[in-house]
């Protein structure tokens, strides 16, 4: 049992490590690719082609990959409010606003998590720890992106506009999170986001046709090898990575991304565009990793279930090996395995 769960700490290791580093870069190449593709083209073409080739791969290795009606018409909204409202949207408020302003507002999405699980009547409760660390999170990356904000920053239709974007973004984003955690599909999560990232895909295709913007797009040399970076990174790899830690991490958890991916671009501007590093950076940062350390290792509190499951009954989760449920029933503020690693995890440091 002991060899289980270092096995499974060491993934969820590593799937933050994916999702906070590969998102954060991703920051970088939608900035060179959306200088010649519309925002929806840009979307469509790399959810389209990483969608239909994760798909072909899982079919190869002997997966179920066809879904029934119920379930396809679930993938459709979680690809719907993960893709577009959740990420091609942020492409269309960055014209309205500047790129800090968007990612600050976008740190509100742990908010928007927290606020639909407490609607919810199997939400996660998440402890005072852990809002605080989501609060401080919020602080952290407001002073990361100080310097920015406070230059020619002026309040108008167009900045309002471009807010109410983001913000909308940042629940929807939840909203699909949500959705895709508590999805029974009787498929592996590799499936499940292969279809969520196909028709998600498919939608920003015909949005591209409705607005004129598939005929605008200019295919540069610098532009494909971006949307290439965004397909492999971005998508294939950190959205897998991303949708493996719904399935076995809190959200709360998870959603900590949105703070750690903005340090992660502020860096690698420095390593590779040679942007200076400021005294708000620092301690913008070092706000931002006490807020993850702060997240990850708080408990979360788990509403009781009417009836208790037997206790030799075994959960299993996403082609996990099952766990015993009476590990995870009883107790009102059980630990999720792996959150002894609060701070390894935190200090791991990243939309896709």
């Amino acid at each position: 049992m002991g060899g289980e769960n270092s096995s499974f700490r060491l993934r969820v290791i590593i799937a933050f490590a994916l999702v906070y580093v590969l998102w954060g870069s991703t920051f970088l190449a939608i900035g060179i690719a959306v200088k010649h593709i519309p925002p929806l083209v840009l979307a469509a073409t790399r959810f389209i082609v990483a969608g239909a080739l994760m798909l072909a791969w899982c079919a190869l290795r002997g997966k179920r990959v066809r879904l029934e009606r119920h379930e396809l018409l679930r993938m459709c909204l979680i690809g719907f409010l993960l893709l577009t409202t959740g990420n091609a949207m942020l492409g269309l408020a960055e014209t309205f606003i500047p790129t800090g302003l968007a990612a600050l507002l976008g740190a509100v999405t742990p908010l928007c998590f927290l606020v639909l699980e407490r609607l919810s009547r199997r939400g996660e409760r998440i402890g005072p720890r852990g809002l605080a660390g989501i609060l401080l999170g919020l602080l952290g990356v407001a002073v990361l992106l100080w310097p920015s904000l406070r230059q020619g920053l002026h309040v108008g239709h167009r900045e309002l506009l471009g807010a109410g974007f983001v913000l909308c973004c940042s629940i929807s984003w939840a909203g699909g999170s949500i959705l895709s955690k508590r999805s029974a599909l009787q498929v592996d999560p590799y499936t499940a986001t292969a279809w969520e990232m196909l028709l998600g895909g498919l939608i920003n295709l015909l949005l591209s046709f409705a607005t004129g913007g598939i005929f605008e797009a200019v295919w540069t040399r610098d532009a494909i090898w971006a949307v290439t970076y965004l397909i492999v990174a971005g998508s294939w790899i950190g959205f897998t990575a991303f949708v493996w830690l719904l399935h076995h991490v809190p959200l709360s958890k998870v959603s900590t991304h949105s703070y750690v991916n903005p340090i992660v671009a502020v860096l690698l501007g420095w390593l590779i565009l040679h942007e200076q590093i400021t005294v708000y950076i620092v301690a913008g940062s070092v706000i931002v990793v006490l807020s993850v350390i702060l997240v990850t290792g708080a408990k979360r509190r788990v509403r009781p279930a009417r009836i208790a499951p037997p206790a030799d009954t075994a959960v299993a989760l996403a082609g996990e090996k099952a766990v015993p449920a009476s590990a995870l029933a009883d107790d009102d503020t059980q630990e999720e395995p792996g959150e002894a690693l609060a701070g390894k995890v935190g200090m791991l440091g990243e939309q896709a």
